[in-house]
């Protein structure tokens, strides 16, 4: 049921309450393949095993179980639980028997990229926007030109919007009413997720662009002005979009700005709350790429590269838009919605709002950025 652009699903809970109720992603793995009761540790030692004798022997040979490390952000684990099982079985069906396992990390986008910089050994890296991924490339460790693969790397897309409590009794409707006085605001810390940077660049970019009541389009002041207001209705900046998620859903806030496939899934695993999209959001585009130095030392870059060329199939699609409650990579199918997706009035990307560079060096994010100087002033 819609209500002024609100979003209520019912169906696929049972088997999301369970992940909802998981520990701290952050410090979760799971494993899918032929051995997953194994311990983590146990995999990575193997896996570093057949990497060293491999350095000095010539072109190395995967084990018969070889273990792709993925890194993901926070809240796409239900997806990419599907994903993995589909592709280990079909991969064990074409390749003479061999069993992939998958071992699986779970937290804020910008906090995975710092991980594996340190030294987390991910061999995909299925992040949540692309300056996190530009970290990783800055650090040497991904060599090929990952913009230029299949759909700039893009794997799925969603929408910015607010999960607010039953019947929208603040009467969320566009951006500025989240500046009201009094309100209660979740959203995640931008230096750790790459959801809040989607939340502030959505909230920046609709102002921009005019489709905020009281707010002048094309006035950088202006868009300052407005997250200056909304951050000073922010009362908890967790490390992660999912965390955010979870808290505001323990029955804090009244409203927290989050994915739309999170609080789709959250309502599928029967929440009560409702997901309010604004008349103008920002597409979000998640790219997932293969960590080269890591899947070459490893020695399962062929394996990591069909997974991720799996990913842009039609079948992955399917799996990202019905358990993972994305929407299409393609911005104008995005926005016109269907299948239970409303459609999103203005609904842009990062680069019809200067692109990332720009936006994490100078306007928004840089020092003299609009929400760099908004928080400052929000926050004192």
């Amino acid at each position: 049921m819609f209500l002024n652009r609100s979003i209520s699903l019912v169906g696929k809970g049972e088997a999301l309450k369970s992940i909802l109720r998981a520990p701290d992603r952050g410090r979760w793995f799971k494993l899918v393949g032929a051995a997953a009761s194994v311990p983590v540790l146990m995999f990575a030692a193997a896996c570093g095993g057949t990497s060293s004798a491999s350095s000095t022997s010539g072109p190395c040979k995967p084990s018969d179980s070889p273990v792709i490390t993925l890194a993901a952000y926070s809240n796409p684990y239900d997806a990419y639980g599907k994903l993995t099982s589909t592709f280990t079985s079909d991969w064990k069906d074409s390749h003479n028997g061999q069993s992939v396992i998958f071992q699986m990390s779970f937290a804020g986008s910008t906090t995975q990229a710092t991980n594996i910089v340190n030294g987390f050994p991910a061999d995909v890296y299925a992040s949540s926007l692309d300056p996190d991924v530009g970290l990783v490339q800055k650090a040497g460790l991904i060599t090929h030109d990952w913009q230029n693969d299949q759909d700039g790397s893009i794997v799925a897309s969603s929408v910015v919007g607010f999960m607010v409590r039953p019947g929208n009794p603040k009467h969320i409707e566009n951006w500025n009413d989240l500046t009201q006085s009094g309100l209660q605001i979740l959203t995640p810390d931008p230096a750790q997720s790459g959801g809040a940077k989607w939340n502030i660049s959505a909230a920046y970019g609709a102002a921009m662009r005019g489709q905020v009541p009281g707010v002048a389009p094309n006035d950088p002041a202006a868009a300052e002005k407005l997250l200056e207001g909304i951050f000073k209705n922010v009362t908890v900046l967790d490390k992660s979009a999912n965390d955010s998620f979870k808290n505001f859903e323990s029955g804090n806030g009244d409203v927290a700005i989050t994915y739309e496939n999170q609080a789709l899934a959250g309502i599928a695993a029967g929440s009560k709350d409702q997901f309010i999209i604004p008349p103008a959001t920002i597409q979000i585009q998640t790219p997932t790429v293969v960590v080269d130095k890591n899947a070459e030392k490893h020695c399962v870059e062929p394996i990591a590269n069909a997974f991720v060329k799996y990913l842009h199939t039609p079948d992955a699609q399917e799996v990202f838009q019905t358990i993972g409650y994305e929407r299409p990579i393609d911005t104008a199918a995005a926005a016109k919605g269907g299948n239970g997706y409303p459609a999103v009035k203005d609904l842009f990307t990062a680069d019809d709002i200067g692109g990332w560079d720009k936006l994490v060096s100078d306007t928004v994010f840089g020092p003299d950025g609009a929400f760099t100087q908004a928080f400052k002033a929000a926050k004192g």
